[in-house]
């Protein structure tokens, strides 16, 4: 699949260097991809967590296209963990032989995956209903789910990280390989979730059609002027009932992250998760949020 490259200048990757340093760190991890099993020694995918009166639901965090349950939570997991939530993600949309990168198979088989997961997590927490972050194609997909499998008696909010709600063209898909080396050798053809991903598909038609939201849930949808992958970066945002559209440069002009660093490793829109999270004690979110 043909690649464009396009790089950050890099006055810009040192400002978004100098802003993630100024927050609190983060448990360090081990470089490469990593099973879920090791989530645990992060804080995170802990089944004897029990959800706490201040925080009383537990939370699902969904990967994007390429990526998987722990590479695309080292950032947002432990921080959500070390604020008292019990953290859980799960890997989706495998495809046979193509190991590490995942989010590929048919986004509506992969909904069904989320759906068990779901109803594991809330078995295990005894907690009523779970809320839902997702990055890329994960704050798209579980919209799905909630729409179509039930969903929505089991979820009380979705939070989209640069959310592929409206899909894009192929090539602003493609863009995503470069940040996932290997990716493009192991996986050969264009693999379904691509093309459920591209802007006017069967899939998306199907899912936008009658309306963007369904009742009983709060949506949230955060997105940068400077995504690449998801484009218009307005083609994120969603409308109806119980939704709040976000831009990043609305809380804090300075931040230049695209569309990998918004779900990775951006602390503004950490910080921004969690107010989405606990609304009644979200504190305001703005470039000085990184050190909160």
């Amino acid at each position: 699949m043909p690649l464009r490259k396009r790089r950050i200048p890099p006055w810009a990757a040192l400002l978004l260097s100098v802003l993630v340093a100024l927050g609190p760190a983060a448990p360090v991890a081990a470089a490469g991809p990593a099973p879920a099993s090791a989530a645990p020694d992060r804080g995170w995918n802990n089944w004897s967590c029990k959800p706490s009166a201040a925080h009383p639901r537990p939370v699902v965090l969904v990967h994007g296209t390429f990526a998987n349950s722990v590479d695309n939570w080292l950032g947002l997991a432990p921080y959500l963990v070390n604020r008292g939530y019990c953290v859980y993600s799960l890997d989706y949309g495998q495809l046979p032989g193509v190991p590490f990168f995942h989010g590929l198979g048919p986004v509506a088989r992969s909904a069904g995956q989320l759906d068990a997961f779901v109803d594991r997590v809330l078995a295990a927490t005894g907690a009523p209903k779970a809320d839902l972050v997702g990055h890329s194609q994960g704050g798209m997909m579980p919209r799905h789910y909630l729409k179509f499998l039930g969903g929505a008696a089991e979820v009380n909010a979705l939070i989209g990280i640069a959310p592929s709600n409206r899909g894009t063209d192929l090539l602003g898909l493609t863009r995503l390989l470069r940040h996932f080396p290997g990716a493009e050798d192991a996986i050969g053809t264009t693999p379904p979730a691509l093309t459920d991903q591209i802007a006017g598909s069967a899939f998306l038609t199907r899912l936008n059609a009658g309306g963007d939201t369904v009742p009983g849930v709060r949506y949230t949808v955060i997105a940068t002027r400077y995504d690449q992958v998801v484009t218009p970066y307005r083609s994120q945002f969603l409308t109806g009932p119980g939704v709040r559209n976000v831009l990043l440069q609305d809380l804090c002009p300075l931040d230049l992250s695209e569309h990998v660093a918004v779900g990775t490793i951006d602390r503004i829109v950490f910080h921004e998760v969690a107010g989405a999270l606990d609304p009644a004690n979200a504190r305001k979110t703005d470039c000085a949020s990184v050190i909160g």
